[in-house]
């Protein structure tokens, strides 16, 4: 009984240490299966009134935006049209962690879900932003792939993490419904 005994709490402390779901765990779903795409969901949560595919956010900003080549928070980050990512991508800055670090929540990185808070780094030569990898919550570690992008589209209103977690269940509500 004894060896059964400690058996149990083996397996009992080895599954502490797995990776589970909760609010602090990266690249967390917000949701369940949202059929949502990116450019709706962060016009929403962004406030950034721009409209069609996400890979011509960048352009479409000018003059009525400000856009950066380093990120803030609230901004929407905007990845260029690519074989993988045929109309770009558009991920909503939620923090700055590093000069090199940031948080984004966004839609449809992963299919048909809403993932809030997930690393995105910059892996560009020049520390520019224009090429950055993004955490993949399926294999629950940084993404391999390098994603070329234009940069960061300002909303032109305060935000902070706290804000933008708060209207996250909103936002998609929201987008969902074509408003």
């Amino acid at each position: 009984m004894s060896r059964f005994l400690a058996l149990a709490v083996l397996l009992l402390l080895a599954a502490c240490g797995a990776s589970t779901p909760g609010p602090d765990r990266v690249g967390g779903y917000v949701g369940g299966t949202i059929p949502l795409e990116c450019a709706p969901f962060a016009r929403v949560l962004s406030g950034v009134n721009l409209y069609g595919p996400a890979g011509d956010w960048w352009w479409k900003a000018q003059g009525k935006y400000a856009r950066a080549y380093t990120p803030k928070v609230g901004s929407v980050l905007v990845f260029a049209k690519s074989a993988r990512l045929h109309d770009g991508h558009a991920a909503v800055v939620t923090k700055i962690v590093s000069s090199r670090q940031i948080l984004v929540t966004q839609a449809n990185w992963v299919h048909h879900r809403v993932t809030q808070d997930q690393p995105a780094i910059d892996v560009s030569a020049a520390g520019d932003w224009s090429e950055v990898r993004v955490w993949w919550p399926p294999s629950d570690q940084m993404g391999v792939t390098e994603y070329r992008t234009m940069g960061f589209v300002e909303a032109g209103r305060p935000s902070s993490h706290e804000m933008l977690a708060a209207r996250t269940p909103g936002a998609i509500r929201i987008a969902l419904n074509g408003e």
